[in-house]
C-alpha cells in the first residue's frame, strides 16, 4: 500500500469523525432551539444538496487530475462548515452550514476513493476501499460517541450551548484532516509521473455498463438508510426516553459493527460474490431497522443497531469495486463521482421524505420507510446479470 494511499485513509477518517461528530449535534441543536422532527429532516437534506450538483463535475476533474487536491479542499470546506454550524441557530443557517460540511465531504470522499481507484491494481480494490470505509466507519463510531460526551444531560435551551462547543471541536477534527491530507498532496507534487487523462468518463458510458446501477442503488439505499439512522435515533430516543449519551453510543455501535463487517470482506466475496453478499446482508439491514421501532429496551436496541451496522457495512466497498472495475479505466473517477451523486440524491431525499412522514405519523415510520428502500435494493441486487460465481473466481485470483 502506497503512503498516499495510507494518508487519504487517515484523513478520510479523520474528516469523517468530524462529519459524525456535528450531524446528530445538529440534530440535538434542533431541539434544542424549539423545532421538532420536519426541521431535523430538512435540515438533515440540506446537507446533501449543493453535492448533489457538484458531484459529477468534480469527478470529471478528478478523470484528469490526481484525487489528492480534492482530498485537501474536503477537508478545509469541511473545518469552515463546522465553525459555520457552530454560529447558525436557526433551521435557514444550520441547513446552510449542513451544506458546507456537506459539500467539503464530497470532495474528501471522492478525493480519497480517486486514489485508491489509481494506485491500487484490481486485485486491491476489494481489500483498500474495505480499508477506506473501515475508516469511514471508524470516524462514525468515534463521532457520536464525541458528541455525545459534550452533550450528556443537556435538555432544551441547554443543548444549545453544547451544541457551540461540539461544533468547534468538529472544526478542530476537521483540521487534523487538514493537515493529512495536505501531506498526501504534498507527495503527490513531489513526484513527476503523468497523472492527466485524455479525456474523462462519459456518463452514458458509464450508466451503460452492466450491473452499474445496481451497485450505485444499493450504495444509495444503504447510505441513506445510516444517515436516516444518525438523523433521527436523537428524535426517536427523545421519545422513549433515551439520552444523548446512550444515543452516542447506539450510534457508535453501528458504526462498530459496519467497520468489523469490512475487515474480513475479501473471504467473504470469494465464497459468496459481491453482488449475493449486498442483497443478503440488504435484507438483514431492512429487518433490524424494522424490530428498531417495536421496543425502547436499550439492550435490544443495541443489539439491533449492532446487527444493522454489519449489514449496511457491505454496501459501500462492495459498490466502489464494483463501479471502478465495471467501467473503463479512463472513467473511473466520474463513475465514483455518479456514484457519490446518487449518495447524495439519497442523502437528500430520504431526510427529506422522512421529515415529511415523522411530522405525519411519528418519528418510528421513517425506519420502515427506509426499510423499504432497502428491500427494493436487494431486488435490484439479485435482478443483477452479474453472476456470483464468476466475481467470486475474480476475488479468488486477487
Amino acid at each position: 500500500m502506497s503512503r498516499r494511499v495510507v494518508f487519504a485513509v487517515l484523513a478520510m477518517a479523520t474528516g469523517q469523525t468530524a462529519v459524525y461528530l456535528v450531524r446528530p449535534t445538529t440534530s440535538y441543536r434542533l431541539l434544542g432551539l424549539g423545532h421538532g422532527a420536519t426541521a431535523v429532516g430538512l435540515v438533515a437534506a440540506a446537507y446533501a444538496l449543493l453535492p448533489l450538483l457538484l458531484a459529477i463535475p468534480l469527478g470529471r476533474r478528478a478523470d484528469r487530475r490526481h484525487g489528492t487536491r480534492l482530498l485537501l479542499a474536503g477537508c478545509a470546506t469541511e473545518t469552515v462548515g463546522c465553525l459555520l454550524l457552530a454560529a447558525a441557530d436557526t433551521p435557514v443557517t444550520l441547513g446552510a452550514a449542513s451544506a458546507v460540511v456537506g459539500t467539503g465531504h464530497l470532495a474528501l470522499a471522492l478525493g480519497a476513493q480517486s486514489v485508491i481507484a489509481r494506485e491500487a491494481g484490481n486485485e486491491r480494490h476489494d481489500e483498500q476501499f474495505a480499508l477506506l470505509t473501515a475508516g469511514v466507519s471508524m470516524g462514525q463510531l468515534v463521532g457520536p460517541l464525541v458528541g455525545g460526551l459534550l452533550l450528556e444531560h443537556r435538555r432544551g435551551a441547554g443543548l444549545v450551548a453544547a451544541s457551540t462547543r461540539a461544533m468547534v471541536v468538529a472544526a478542530v477534527v476537521a483540521a487534523v484532516a487538514t493537515v493529512l491530507a495536505a501531506v498526501a498532496d504534498r507527495r503527490r507534487s513531489n513526484e513527476h509521473s503523468s497523472e492527466e487523462s485524455t479525456e474523462p468518463g462519459r456518463l452514458g458510458e458509464i450508466l451503460g455498463s452492466r450491473g452499474v446501477f445496481a451497485a450505485i442503488f444499493a450504495s444509495v439505499a444503504a447510505l441513506s438508510a445510516t444517515d436516516v439512522f444518525t438523523a433521527y435515533m436523537p428524535v426517536v430516543g427523545e421519545h422513549v426516553g433515551v439520552g444523548p449519551a446512550v444515543v452516542g453510543v447506539l450510534l457508535a455501535l453501528r458504526a462498530a459493527a459496519s467497520l468489523a463487517s469490512r475487515l474480513g470482506i475479501r473471504r467473504l466475496v470469494r465464497r459468496v460474490g459481491r453482488a449475493r453478499l449486498i442483497m443478503l446482508n440488504a435484507v438483514v439491514a431492512a429487518a433490524a431497522l424494522t424490530a428498531l421501532t417495536f421496543t425502547d429496551q436499550v439492550v435490544v436496541l443495541a443489539a439491533l443497531a449492532v446487527v444493522l451496522g454489519a449489514a449496511l457495512g457491505f454496501a459501500q466497498p462492495l459498490s466502489m469495486t464494483m463501479v471502478v472495475q465495471l467501467v473503463p479505466e479512463h472513467a473511473r473517477a466520474s463513475a465514483l463521482a455518479l456514484r457519490l451523486t446518487g449518495n447524495r440524491l439519497g442523502q437528500a431525499a430520504a431526510p427529506a421524505a422522512a421529515g415529511l412522514v415523522a411530522g405525519r405519523t411519528g418519528a418510528p415510520s421513517v425506519f420502515w420507510l427506509m426499510s423499504c428502500v432497502l428491500a427494493t435494493s436487494a431486488v435490484a441486487a439479485r435482478a443483477t446479470d452479474e453472476e456470483p460465481a464468476r466475481i467470486g473466481d475474480e476475488a479468488a485470483r486477487a
